[in-house]
């Protein structure tokens, strides 16, 4: 989430004065829904400038409010859909004719699995080939999973040429993939706002699509403890977030979510009932290891019904 400092120019409430009030209560990023709102104002008003404080507030407040989707009509909607013809391949023939094409421009997908499932792999797999024909892939890595070799050897797969155009080939893959290492939700939300900044300004450096594996690591964290209401609402506005750049950017964003024990040990996707309206597209991926076979069935779909599965490997 951007920065107080960031906010300055556009919001000149937001002074050294609020930035440095925020500060003595450990606030630095717009993660004030982390935080009691009522202890908040009532320490803004023991201060001289209370009124000022309190403004700021209200403004910080005001702009979290304006990453929430407007609400849109059926003909709005409908028209929405009409537009967003785009598809992107996934690299994996039996995935792309298992969801008509692809993955859709403006869509936030959920690609649900538990441990070994070959999450990660299958964002290796799509990454490359969206960076190899279609552009720029903004990769999250918040598990410190993100393997340039593994990606190289994607690549090679994917690849029939000879050596020097597979070189030549691999170059352009690589320097089409721009990687992050993310660690905690504030930081993502820092890096999605510069994204949207940039995509907005310079259209020669527009990204083609947005990973981040996992989501879950960011969000599990803010979800537990006191802090359990305000981190859910962090949860939504990060769902929001991203399903707003998606749609105004026209390009896919693709997450990874773990899974958790759920009632009688069944496992189920984490982050709960609150998160799973939030994308568009679950899938959850598994993997039969004696068969060496991977398999996707829909969670959630606007166009597809729930259970529907393909089997495939992962190069």
């Amino acid at each position: 989430m951007a920065p107080l400092k960031s906010l300055e120019q556009r919001y000149p409430i937001i002074d050294s004065n609020f930035q440095g009030f925020c500060a003595s209560h450990g606030i630095f990023s717009e993660d004030f829904l982390l935080h009691d709102m009522h202890a908040l104002v009532v320490s803004a008003e023991q201060h001289n400038t209370s009124a000022r404080l309190k403004q700021g507030i209200n403004q910080v407040l005001a702009s979290i409010d304006a990453l929430h989707q407007p609400w849109l009509n059926g003909m709005e909607l409908l028209e929405d859909v009409l537009q967003r013809k785009n598809i992107l391949s996934t690299g994996c023939q039996c995935i792309d004719d298992f969801l008509n094409g692809g993955l859709r421009d403006g869509h936030l997908i959920e690609l649900v699995g538990p441990s070994s499932s070959g999450k990660t792999q299958v964002c290796f797999m799509i990454a490359s080939n969206v960076a190899r024909s279609s552009g720029r892939v903004v990769f999250l890595d918040t598990c410190n999973s993100f393997s340039p070799k593994r990606v190289a050897e994607v690549v090679s797969q994917m690849s029939d040429n000879s050596t020097s155009k597979a070189k030549k080939s691999l170059e352009h893959v690589m320097s089409n993939i721009v990687c992050y290492s993310v660690f905690d939700i504030f930081t993502m939300f820092d890096v999605v706002h510069h994204l949207k900044s940039t995509m907005r300004s310079q259209s020669g450096c527009r990204a083609r699509m947005l990973i981040i594996d996992s989501i879950s690591s960011l969000i599990t964290p803010i979800l537990g403890g006191s802090g359990a209401h305000g981190g859910r609402a962090l949860m939504a506005s990060a769902g929001f977030i991203l399903k707003q750049l998606a749609n105004e950017h026209n390009l896919p964003v693709l997450v990874t979510n773990h899974m958790v024990a759920g009632e009688a040990g069944l496992l189920k996707p984490a982050l709960g009932e609150s998160w799973k309206s939030i994308p568009h597209i679950r899938l959850l991926l598994s993997r039969d290891s004696a068969r060496h076979i991977s398999s996707i069935s829909v969670l959630k779909h606007p166009n597809m019904a729930t259970g529907d599965r393909v089997e495939f490997q992962i190069l």
